[in-house]
């Protein structure tokens, strides 16, 4: 045999065994899809893994997607695919030119009564090890009891390759603490991880040993689950008595958790019996960022793992209650500060696919993609990560393919949502969600009822889409389509004027009720005339500062006033105004409401809520990355300095530009892996010196900003820039070219 080449799609996940042993250390493989419009598939290389003679190949199913894990929730809401199924094929290539295939057929043999007794992803996963068939991929096994497999009906989508890694178990935590409760036994990861929990046990045959997950604990020490809603997150091994002890981890689930209640056993177990594996998309890590303050060096720790926590072959929500959805909101921005932490872009390639299938005839695009959860309300924030994340990948990693396969989408979008919700003068008048989650008035409440924290409807859907005109045009010169972005340029102007028209107070010189998102958003894209926007930058600045600080939307005198939407854009906007200082000290701020006040509260991901510790426990997810906005993009952008020019893009032309200004930050060590290579922007300060050292990757460019406002143009190589802020002098020295 030349080569061996194994293609499969296992639907809703699977296992692949190639005599005995599995073809891949990918797990819960194929990504999830909307299967009636894609369907992928796996290739794995088995060439070393095939014998002389016989050899044997077997597949083991699970439910995933293709069977949806809630059935008696809002049916309409919730589609279901069918039963598990599996089509494959495997080419032997031959020295001399022949080849052999073997494919899946009538002729295979089926068991369902194999040791998995149920799986699902919301409620876990049972395992009754007494009913294993050892040997059952391996050539010799007897299967004359089991079934004749059958031919069924192919799902309807289009059958692709999956471009993407997959998920993999990338990380094993040992267990920190053991306590018992009862006859139970509580233990303490130190993460909230997504993943699952490999265990070592022994008993008599018989004996259950249950596994119940939860991310946090109550005051008794028990598992707080009321967050959860109905996922019961609870996996069950059944033992086959072996007296030298049996090991086990789910194939077919995951779960969200810090903590792991354990019961069933007779005895006393050791931290070494339990190892937690966090199970991701696979993806190297491109960047990473240290600061002098241990508080934000902390969140953006915090920031790492939500984000890691909710790459599951697509972007989700959460990873632990009954949702775990792609919802489109959460990463309209966040998708740009993620692409600083991981190499994203095939999962994002992936997801805008996912989206534009989940368009409905008529162009709208729902807020969930792929649609697990049917929401199509006509929203324009949230389907709005479709035209901003295809923009990322081309920004950060000069991918056009994106924007040039979901552009007819966008523009179908665009143009269902003008003739279906422009007004006669050039308001977009439809938002659902508002500016979600905004710190509400009682640190008990999910929403704010108070009416000044909330942004008007019309305001925000009208910004976003003047924005989305600008993306649009850009797209449409991308691609030559000079028509298009003179018609995206004609309407922006017109919204423009009407949104000023609509929304500035002339008298009081603010937008819509002076909230921080109302005033935040025309600053942010470009919609305030220049004479005014010094003074608008300041009601920004002074709803995050106020002048008497007494903060009209909490009891401190640094408060973030935004929810998801607003809080996208606030730390670069403040940079902007000259006031990186203020950027700083709210992403550095342990006080409610804040990033630093979650991990002072024991948080070790974010929270879906400001306050996600006293609110409603339904939403009190504490795993989800929406909240993070645009803090990840400003720390590399502006702590560490490194942003890509948006025309000379994937970082070919480097523009460095630290806020060396921000008076309690001493140093920042910034690393950012771009396509071109290694971008290295490290720093420290006193009162009366700066030292910067800098590494542009070969055929990069860049332009360093220093401190005295002067800019200098360098090539690839290592640099050091050491200024004396007294005399505002710099010496530059060149290391190497």
């Amino acid at each position: 045999i030349k080569r061996a080449t194994v293609h499969i799609s296992g639907l809703g996940v699977f296992e692949m065994f190639l005599n005995g042993k599995r073809v891949s250390d990918e797990v819960l493989a194929t990504a999830p899809t909307d299967y009636n419009k894609s369907v992928l598939y796996n290739t794995y290389d088995v060439t070393s893994m095939l014998q002389k003679g016989q050899n044997a190949v077997g597949i083991a199913q699970g439910t995933g997607r293709y069977y949806n894990m809630r059935q008696t929730y809002k049916p309409w809401k919730v589609p279901t695919f069918g039963y598990p199924k599996s089509r494959m094929i495997l080419i032997m290539e031959y020295a001399d030119g022949t080849t052999e295939t073997v494919v899946t057929k009538d002729n295979w043999k089926l068991n369902a009564d194999g040791p998995v007794r149920s799986n699902n992803e919301y409620n876990g996963e049972e395992y009754d090890s007494r009913k294993e068939l050892n040997g059952w991929a391996e050539v010799g096994y007897n299967d004359s009891k089991w079934d004749n497999a059958q031919r069924v009906r192919f799902p309807e989508g289009k059958v692709r390759a999956q471009m993407m890694p997959g998920m993999r178990v990338v990380e094993s935590l040992k267990v920190q603490k053991i306590t018992p409760l009862g006859n139970k036994f509580i233990l303490d990861i130190g993460q909230n991880i997504a993943g699952w929990l490999r265990i070592k046990v022994r008993g008599n045959a018989g004996d259950s040993v249950v596994l119940r997950f939860a991310e946090t604990l109550q005051p008794t020490g028990e598992l707080y689950t009321e967050n959860l809603r109905s996922a019961r997150q609870t996996d069950v091994f059944i033992l086959k008595g072996d007296p030298k002890g049996e090991e086990w981890a789910p194939a077919f689930v995951y779960h969200g958790f810090r903590y792991v209640e354990v019961s069933g056993l007779k005895y006393t177990p050791l931290a070494v019996d339990f190892t937690a594996e966090v199970v991701s998309d696979k993806m190297e890590q491109t960047g990473k960022l240290e600061t002098s303050n241990d508080v934000l060096n902390q969140v953006l720790k915090n920031a790492w793992w939500g984000i890691l926590d909710n790459y599951k072959g697509m972007p989700v929500d959460c990873p632990q209650r009954d949702e775990r959805q792609p919802w489109l909101g959460d990463r309209t921005m966040g998708a740009w500060g993620e692409s600083y932490l991981f190499d994203n872009q095939r999962l994002y390639t992936k997801w805008t696919t996912d989206i534009t299938d989940a368009q409905r005839h008529d162009g709208c695009i729902p807020d969930v993609a792929p649609n697990y959860l049917t929401y199509y309300t006509d929203n324009v924030t949230w389907p709005a990560a479709l035209p901003m994340v295809s923009d990322m990948l081309y920004t950060h990693f000069s991918d056009k393919k994106p924007i040039e396969d979901n552009y007819p989408a966008i523009k179908k979008w665009m143009a269902h949502m003008e003739k279906n919700y422009l007004s006669a003068d050039y308001l977009m008048t439809k938002d659902e969600y508002g500016d979600w989650c905004v710190p509400p008035e009682d640190l008990k409440m999910i929403h704010s009822q108070d009416p000044f924290r909330k942004t008007d409807g019309t305001l925000i859907s009208t910004a976003y889409y003047y924005k989305l005109l600008g993306v649009m045009t850009r797209f449409a010169k991308l691609q030559g389509l000079k028509n298009d972005a003179k018609s995206f340029n004609v309407l922006a102007d017109k919204m423009k004027d009407a949104f000023n028209t609509k929304f500035f107070r002339a008298d009081s010189l603010f937008y819509g009720n002076n909230n921080t998102t109302s005033n935040l958003l025309p600053l942010a894209f470009g919609i305030v005339p220049k004479q005014y926007v010094d003074i608008i930058a300041k009601r920004v600045l002074y709803n995050t500062v106020p002048a008497n600080t007494v903060s009209q939307i909490g009891t401190g005198d640094l408060n973030i006033g935004c929810g998801v939407i607003g809080i996208q854009f606030l730390l670069r906007e403040l940079s902007k105004m000259g006031r990186a200082d203020v950027a700083f000290a709210l992403a550095s701020n342990n006080k409610y409401p804040s990033w630093g006040y979650m991990a002072s509260n024991g948080a070790t991901t974010i929270w879906e809520l400001w306050n996600g510790n006293t609110a409603d426990p339904r939403m009190n997810s504490g795993s989800h990355v929406m909240l993070l906005g645009d803090l990840l993009t400003w720390t590399y952008q502006n702590l560490g300095g490194i942003k890509s020019d948006y025309y000379k893009v994937a970082f070919k032309h480097i523009i460095l530009k630290p806020d060396f200004s921000i008076p309690d930050l001493e140093f920042v060590n910034a690393l950012y892996e771009t396509p071109y290579g290694k971008v290295v922007s490290n720093w420290k300060k006193n009162l009366t010196k700066l030292h910067w050292e800098v590494t542009i990757p070969v055929n990069s460019t860049a332009e360093i900003h220093l401190p005295n406002g002067k800019i200098q143009k360098i090539g690839s190589g290592m640099y050091t820039f050491d200024v004396d802020f007294p005399q505002n002098k710099a010496i530059v020295t060149n290391e190497f070219l």
